[in-house]
């Protein structure tokens, strides 16, 4: 008996991914493959123009036939910013070195790479449940979003609000830290538009994908019911 053409697809849509994931996890340590320009160059567009770097995604999927990074070097460098900017934040408000290296610990392993990998697997799973066009004819290829897509997804919108949350945040400390109606609402203006626009971009990373349907639904909801932001008044 001849198989079904669903299982067909699935078996090709699922054998990409489960290959491509060693040699990702391979290139970590492995400087001389990974190209930090290319990181850097994406890095500045995602802060200022990040349509381009979401076209060049179109780029790579027609030139390696798939939608996610096989450079990990995007990972490897928001790990480091990350590590120094929780250094300097440990160096100006804790005095504890051990304290400090677990901070430091907590927010790579946990808030970066485990918040990422739990947030955007929920995202993987659910673009691929609802959001992807149903196509009657059976010839044409099925299309899935890369689990490896999703996690590119989450980092590229961390690093832009990394930069408001942890650099610029940083250097107005001693601002924020006071007490008063202004600092609170600059802490408040300044973790909106972090969070306003990281939103922003997970949701562009998605409308990118032309098999993706209603991914406008995601971006009107959030801007419905967080429209207002938290104010607190000290």
């Amino acid at each position: 008996m001849l198989p079904t053409v669903s299982k067909t697809r699935s078996s090709i849509s699922t054998s990409r991914p489960n290959a491509m994931f060693p040699q990702y996890l391979r290139r970590i340590v492995k400087w001389q493959q990974m190209d930090i320009e290319y990181t850097f160059w994406q890095m500045l567009h995602l802060c200022t123009a990040p349509k381009i770097v979401y076209q060049h995604t179109k780029y790579h999927k027609q030139t390696k036939n798939q939608w996610a990074r096989d450079d990990p070097a995007f990972v490897v460098v928001c790990s480091l910013l990350l590590a120094v900017a929780t250094v300097a934040y440990c160096a100006a408000y804790d005095h504890s070195a051990a304290h400090a290296v677990s901070v430091v610990i907590s927010v790579l392993v946990f808030h970066f790479l485990l918040a990422g990998i739990l947030l955007e697997t929920c995202c993987w799973f659910l673009t691929n449940a609802y959001l992807r066009e149903e196509f009657p004819n059976t010839c044409v290829v099925e299309q899935r979003v890369e689990w490896l897509y999703a996690f590119d997804v989450h980092c590229n919108p961390f690093f832009p609000m990394f930069v408001m949350l942890y650099v610029i945040h940083y250097f107005l400390s001693p601002l924020l830290v006071a007490h008063g109606f202004i600092p609170a609402q600059l802490s408040n203006l300044l973790f909106m538009v972090a969070a306003s626009y990281h939103h922003y971009l997970n949701f562009l990373g998605y409308d990118v994908l032309p098999f993706l349907e209603r991914t406008f639904f995601s971006l009107s909801d959030w801007h419905r019911y967080h429209s207002i932001p938290y104010l607190d008044f000290k």
